[in-house]
């Protein structure tokens, strides 16, 4: 029904009022790491995927207000690399060995996945520690071995799928505007 999904998602958003600090303190430190010169990589599946490719786009481009683009990448959204490392690799590669291509010592990862549980995912995410990026999640409810692999995560507890994938959404904007802030952009 749709008037339960809405208190779902009402729900839901009203528990991430406890997580604006932590964004506060994601949006400052990427400032820091896109300020001088290094990268945002994002990975998910399925809709994740879209919220990983959406938080990119924000950045590339801009949120609200005009500033510099800043270097963010989407790993899933390269389907020529994708789909070689699916064949020749696994799926299980499918991000970790962009992650080892692309990311650098000091660069962020940002792994979103609704269950946590993804396994290619989680491969990115060791990966990404194993070269001495920062890791963070974006996951469903807690515990979740996503969530426990990397340095720092925001987990929605969501009863489904969509209301999670919304907040991430949200997350992802919040996120853009702790970013923005940061840098000093009008808001």
């Amino acid at each position: 029904m749709i008037e339960e999904h809405f208190a779902a998602l009402n729900l839901a958003l009203r528990r991430m009022d406890a997580s604006a600090p932590r964004l506060r303190d994601w949006g400052t430190h990427l400032a820091g790491v896109l300020g001088r010169g290094g990268r945002l990589l994002t990975c998910g599946n399925g809709g994740s995927a879209a919220e990983a490719q959406h938080l990119t786009g924000e950045l590339v481009g801009r949120f609200r207000n005009e500033r510099q683009p800043l270097s963010a990448i989407a790993l899933h959204a390269d389907t020529s690399s994708a789909t070689a490392i699916v064949n020749d690799y696994g799926e299980s590669e499918l991000f970790a060995r962009q992650v080892r291509a692309h990311g650098r010592p000091g660069d962020v990862l940002i792994a979103l996945s609704t269950s946590g549980t993804s396994p290619n995912v989680l491969a990115a995410a060791k990966a990404a520690l194993d070269i001495g990026m920062t890791a963070w999640a974006f996951t469903g409810p807690a515990p979740n071995p996503l969530a426990a692999i990397c340095d720092d995560a925001v987990a929605v507890e969501a009863p489904s799928t969509a209301t999670v994938q919304e907040v991430h959404l949200a997350l992802v904007h919040a996120l853009c505007t702790a970013l923005d802030e940061a840098l000093g952009v009008p808001t």
